[in-house]
């Protein structure tokens, strides 16, 4: 069964949200982003409450402006600590998008990035860019943060870099998406 609203994506039925327990389609996607929660939980230690889906992210690069999620990010001692973006295929191609994503999705630094497409993930140091760790199994878990968590320098976002990260999570991220992706969406006003 395809989906009416993404025929790019086949439906396998319904699944209840692992974060949220609201139903859901049931893709190949999805299924990884509800493997990935459950990782967050049941192995790294975080609590449902630490994290959130499906964040809504507005970008803008000179007068272009579009809409993309985040698929998780996770809270900390009221600070975001870790995005994680989700991504099929190739995880070398998204890390320079992703880490963009991360300077314009909150007003500081997040400390870790992630790129992730199910299987394998890369984990990104936000302020210095440099790839820390390779693969699911070496995601921050909530001791490692919270042991860390007085030495994330939670560095304000300078509105050069901010206009940077914008247009290169704008080329990569809506310019350089598939045209039946319903999670991004160009807004024009």
């Amino acid at each position: 069964m395809e989906s009416k609203k993404n025929p790019h994506h086949l439906v396998l039925g319904m699944l209840n949200d692992y974060l949220t327990g609201k139903e859901m389609p049931d893709t190949h996607d999805e299924r990884y982003r509800q493997k990935i929660a459950r990782h967050l939980v049941e192995t790294a230690g975080f609590s449902k409450n630490d994290i959130s889906s499906n964040i809504p992210l507005t970008i803008t690069a000179d007068h272009r402006k579009a809409s993309l999620k985040i698929d998780f990010m996770v809270r900390l001692e009221n600070k975001n600590v870790v995005m994680i973006k989700y991504a099929p295929g190739s995880l070398v191609t998204r890390r320079i998008s992703t880490l963009a994503l991360s300077r314009v999705a909150s007003p500081y630094q997040i400390p870790y990035v992630i790129i992730t497409n199910g299987e394998d993930a890369e984990i990104i140091d936000g302020d210095s860019g440099e790839l820390l760790f390779e693969g699911i199994l070496k995601l921050p878990d909530r001791d490692m943060i919270n042991k860390n968590i007085v030495n994330f320098s939670f560095n304000p976002i300078q509105k050069k870099m901010f206009e940077q990260a914008s247009r290169i999570a704008f080329a990569c991220e809506i310019d350089g998406a598939c045209p039946c992706d319903t999670d991004v969406c160009e807004i024009t006003e």
